[in-house]
């Protein structure tokens, strides 16, 4: 299954910097990186990420997560997935941007197949 990642673009030029973070500042205020899954991204984007250009999608896929991958009750009693570790590069699977068209984010065909296999 995979998971997934909204960063800004410099969130994710210090992660291929870096090598590893602890997600951007709302995680590190809560302790964990922040995920969502197929269904829940879009809804994510809308209401963290309004009006933003420049981000960036990562999917990551959980296996390798292991144990310090958490789900966690968030936003409308939805299982959320969170992340109890820093983000590794080696841990995303691909990236790329999440261009702003017409006040809305596109996102690429077929995100919740992707999330199924």
């Amino acid at each position: 299954m995979m998971i997934f990642k909204i960063f800004r673009t410099d969130e994710w030029a210090a992660l291929r910097r870096d090598g590893t973070t602890q997600g951007a500042p709302i995680d590190v205020a809560d302790g964990y990186v922040h995920f969502s899954t197929a269904e829940q991204v879009e809804e994510t984007a809308t209401k963290h990420f309004a009006g933003q250009d420049g981000l960036m999608l990562l999917g990551i896929e959980v296996g390798p997560l292991g144990e310090a991958l958490k789900w966690e009750k968030s936003r409308g009693e939805q299982l959320f997935p969170h992340l109890y570790r820093d983000l590794r590069l080696e841990d995303v699977a691909w990236a790329q941007p999440l261009p702003l068209v017409g006040g809305l984010h596109q996102f690429p065909a077929g995100l919740g197949e992707a999330s199924a296999e």
